[in-house]
C-alpha cells in the first residue's frame, strides 16, 4: 500500500487555467503528469498503485476561502483526502480555521511563496498554534521554489524555530524539509519533532544524503509524497523502494506513518 501525502488537483472548471498559469511561472520547467483534475489524479493513482492521495490546496486570496475549502470537502472519498487552506493575511484567522475544522478536513496547506508571508513571523506562529489546537495538521512548502526569486521565505533553521515554539501537534515540511536546502536540513532540522515529506525529491537530492537524513531524523517521521502533477509518482516510488532501507522503514515511509497521522 502506498499513500501519497502531497498531491495537487483543481476544480474541473479551473484546472486548465491553473496549470497554464503555474507552468508560465515555472518557465515550463516541469511537464505535468495529469490534466490537474481529480479524475486525472485518480487515473495516475490507478496506474501507479497508489491507494490514497492527500490533496493540498492553496488559498491565495481571502475571497477564495469558502469555495476552496467547500471544494476540498466535496472531493474527499475513500481514495482522496483533502487538506484545507486559509489566507495568511486574513482579518480573522480563528474564524477561518474554525470553518476548515468544522468541515472535517484534516489539515491546512501553506505555501510561503505563493501566499507571500515569512514562515516564522510572530503572527504566523499564532495561526499555527490555533490550528494545531483545533487538531489540524499543517503542511508547508519548504525551501526553494523555481518559480519564485530569492530571497526565499522559508529555511530549515526557521522550521526548527517554529517546532520549538509550538506545544505539540503535527507539522510537515515538504520537499524533505527544504528543497535544495538539504545541507541545512541535516544541520538544523533532522531529529526535530516535525515530519518531512519526499515530494519532488528523488531526482534532486542525492541518495546518500537522503539516507543520512532518514537515519538522523527517523523513518517514522518521513512521508512518501509526489507533488503530483509536477512529479511522476511511479518513478518516485521506484526510487524509494530501491534504496538500502529495511522493509519496515520503507513501509513506514510509504504508508504506515501516513495511516497513523490520517487515522485510516
Amino acid at each position: 500500500m502506498v499513500i501519497d501525502f502531497h498531491a495537487h488537483a483543481f476544480p474541473d472548471d479551473l484546472a486548465e487555467k491553473a496549470l497554464s498559469i503555474l507552468l508560465a511561472n515555472l518557465n515550463d520547467l516541469y511537464t505535468p503528469v495529469s490534466n490537474g483534475t481529480v479524475a486525472g489524479l485518480l487515473k495516475n493513482m490507478d496506474e501507479w498503485n497508489i491507494a490514497v492521495s492527500v490533496v493540498q490546496p492553496i488559498v491565495t486570496k481571502q475571497s477564495q476561502t469558502q469555495r476552496t475549502n467547500d471544494w476540498a470537502r466535496s472531493i474527499c472519498s475513500d481514495r482522496i483526502i483533502s487538506f484545507g487552506s486559509i489566507y495568511p493575511h486574513t482579518d480573522d484567522y480563528k474564524r477561518d480555521i474554525d470553518f476548515v475544522a468544522g468541515l472535517g478536513l484534516k489539515g491546512l496547506k501553506f505555501h510561503v511563496e505563493y501566499q507571500d508571508f515569512i514562515i516564522d513571523d510572530p503572527q504566523m506562529l499564532k495561526i499555527y498554534d490555533y490550528a494545531l489546537s483545533k487538531g489540524l495538521m499543517i503542511l508547508h512548502h519548504a525551501g526553494v521554489d523555481p518559480g519564485m526569486s530569492m530571497p526565499y521565505k522559508s529555511s530549515p533553521r526557521q522550521f526548527a524555530k517554529i517546532v520549538d515554539a509550538m506545544k505539540g501537534g503535527i507539522i510537515i515540511a515538504a520537499h524533505l524539509g527544504g528543497h535544495a536546502q538539504w545541507d541545512d536540513v541535516e544541520k538544523y532540522l533532522a531529529g526535530k519533532n516535525i515530519y518531512l515529506d519526499t515530494s519532488m525529491g528523488f531526482e534532486y537530492f542525492g541518495q546518500e544524503q537522503f539516507l543520512r537524513i532518514v537515519k538522523k531524523h527517523g523513518a517514522d517521521k518521513v512521508l512518501f509524497a509526489s507533488d503530483s502533477p509536477w512529479s511522476n509518482g511511479k518513478t518516485e516510488i521506484e526510487h524509494l523502494k530501491a534504496l538500502p532501507l529495511s522493509e519496515s522503514e520503507k513501509e513506514n515511509i510509504c504508508s504506515d506513518n501516513a495511516k497513523r497521522l490520517l487515522r485510516i
